[in-house]
């Protein structure tokens, strides 16, 4: 009997939490060229929470798919940040609700004594900034993976 490989495992659903800028750089990265529309951003000022529902790109698994030949994926995740104080937004037409939006990455700016703010960067220069308590975001996985629409992976020109 051979020994198990990292390419035997199922295939689960992702769940991750960022409380650190090292975490916060995982999650960064497999969000990283995430769609959603703008009408699937929701700020929960009770609850101090800002949800959005991201159709991502599965980093995670597009070097398998390209060795295996098989179409890369998508899935769909919900990236939760909480402990929100504020939430503002530049650059983004909200009342646009047939605007889709191109996630490219999360980044931490600390406060003093925990607090900071969390920057959403959006491709065509639209930035949610989020004031936090600390740094509490999720990103979990809620379908299956579907086959990307484009059936590629995303690509970024040289600069």
């Amino acid at each position: 009997m051979a020994d198990a490989r990292f390419t035997d495992a199922d295939p689960a659903p992702l769940a991750l939490l960022a409380s650190d800028a090292d975490d916060l750089t995982v999650i960064s990265a497999l969000v990283q060229d995430a769609v959603l529309p703008v009408t699937e951003i929701a700020y929960d000022s009770r609850h101090r929470q800002l949800a959005l529902l991201l159709n991502r790109f599965r980093w995670e698994d597009a070097e398998l798919a390209r060795r295996d030949g098989r179409p890369y994926e998508r899935v769909q995740a919900v990236l939760l940040v909480s402990d929100v104080q504020r939430v503002q937004s530049d650059g983004i037409a909200r009342q646009d609700k047939d605007l889709v939006l191109e996630l490219l990455t999360l980044a931490w700016q600390p406060g003093e004594d925990g607090t900071g703010r969390l920057l959403l960067e959006f491709s065509g220069d639209g930035t949610l900034a989020v004031d936090a308590e600390c740094l509490n975001v999720e990103l979990r996985d809620v379908t299956r993976p579907y086959l990307a629409p484009s059936r590629r992976a995303p690509r970024h020109p040289d600069n």
